[in-house]
């Protein structure tokens, strides 16, 4: 059953609990790749203020992270985590209907990402939502798949 899932504009001052929400959802993926994915290595305070950073919340706490940036104008996903203890709660796929969303009324032509291609569960899920790989390349170390989604001519959910 889904939860009332509120997403909202992410607090300078909430940085510290977005990095240990990234840290705890990416931590599985650092034996597989052998090493901490990307989105662990960022400094949150500096994402939060220089990026458009939205939170997910159920009840009082943080199930979520979205993490997006203005592109060539698309909108890039930067990152999407979710807490542990949320996951199949539908946290994820409420942020990432936002995401295109938001896409939509800035006026983009597209939303992209890139995930890492041990990260299969991701680019399935991704691909299910109409993403397709555009190409994939090694990237700051990181074995990367990048894929796009034309929001041109969709209809929005």
């Amino acid at each position: 059953m889904e939860m009332d899932i509120a997403l909202r504009p992410a607090r300078v001052e909430e940085a510290s609990e977005i990095a240990a929400l990234v840290a705890e959802a990416y931590t599985p993926y650092i034996a597989r790749i052998g090493r901490k994915p990307a989105p662990m290595l960022a400094d949150y305070t500096r994402v939060v203020r220089d990026d458009e950073v939205f939170v997910a919340q159920l009840g009082n706490g943080i199930a979520g992270v979205l993490v997006l940036r203005r592109d060539r104008g698309d909108l890039l996903l930067e990152n999407v985590a979710v807490r542990t203890a949320c996951k199949g709660q539908g946290v994820g796929r409420h942020m990432l209907d936002f995401a295109e969303a938001h896409a939509r009324a800035l006026g983009c032509a597209a939303i992209r990402l890139y995930t890492h291609e041990r990260m299969t569960e991701n680019i399935e899920i991704y691909r299910t939502r109409g993403y397709h790989e555009t190409h994939r390349a090694v990237e700051d170390g990181f074995a990367r798949v990048f894929m796009c989604k034309s929001l041109v001519g969709l209809q929005q959910p």
